[in-house]
């Protein structure tokens, strides 16, 4: 798996993020939890795991292009996830019964079997909380008054074709909501609110949680996998975003 690089002033890669810089006046603030299925060094997968690399249990395919094409576009600062979210996820709270995932897909996550309360600690200190600590120091010295969290989902969920290609998701931003909503439609894109997932459900942790720690709003985009790898379609919302947000 290729690394981005970094190259402009004010940017970091370390081993739990990648952070881009932005500009001082960018409206917006972009994070993305599930941005790579990277492992760590020390870690491996096992053999018994190879069916899930690749997969949306390891990561969500096409999210860090598009956050990087809406960064590049808008000049948002940013901060990408440079872990799979099956060693650790960071967009759930510390005390999730998902923080450490051990089934998917019908089977056990051999990662997470039998892991010791000082492995657990382990990855949170290693991997989690400087995720999160380098989104709530740069948000925090920020200006920007949205938080716009990247995810992608699949195409398919328990047999079922989802005919809809984005998801704009919120908990009290309901009017921010609908007009990324119209947005995204007049541009073409056949988008729902709160699907598939809802954030007034509590299922946009990391921006709901660092949002409102700063005083600021939160906003979370779900794109179809099977689009949300295609640079065209990276181009257009980052085309779409760029008007909204200006």
């Amino acid at each position: 798996m290729i690394e981005p690089k970094i190259a402009a002033a004010g940017d970091e890669l370390h081993e739990a993020f990648e952070a881009l810089a932005g500009r001082p006046e960018a409206k917006v603030f972009l994070s993305c939890e599930h941005a790579s299925q990277r492992l760590p060094e020390g870690y491996a997968w096992p053999q018994e795991d190879g069916r899930l690399v690749g997969t949306h249990w390891a990561f969500d395919p096409g999210a860090a292009a598009i956050t990087h094409a809406l960064a590049s576009r808008i000049g948002a600062p940013a901060v990408l996830s440079r872990f799979t979210r099956l060693l650790i996820d960071p967009n759930r709270p510390e005390d999730s019964t998902t923080l450490f995932r051990t089934e998917a897909e019908g089977g056990p996550v051999v990662l997470n079997l039998d892991l010791t309360e000082a492995e657990k600690l382990r990855r949170i200190e290693r991997l989690y909380r400087p995720y999160h600590r380098a989104i709530d120091q740069r948000l925090g010295a920020h200006g920007a008054q949205v938080l716009f969290s990247i995810h992608t989902f699949t195409p398919v969920y328990e047999g079922q074709v989802r005919q809809m290609e984005v998801g704009v998701l919120f908990d009290t931003q309901d009017a921010l909501a609908e007009r990324a909503a119209v947005a995204l439609r007049a541009a073409g894109f056949v988008t729902a609110m709160n699907e598939p997932y809802s954030g007034k459900e509590g299922l946009i942790h990391a921006a709901e949680h660092h949002a409102g720690a700063h005083g600021r709003r939160a906003l979370e985009l779900e794109v179809r996998q099977d689009l949300a790898v295609r640079p065209e379609v990276q181009a257009r919302l980052a085309a779409v975003f760029e008007a909204f947000f200006a």
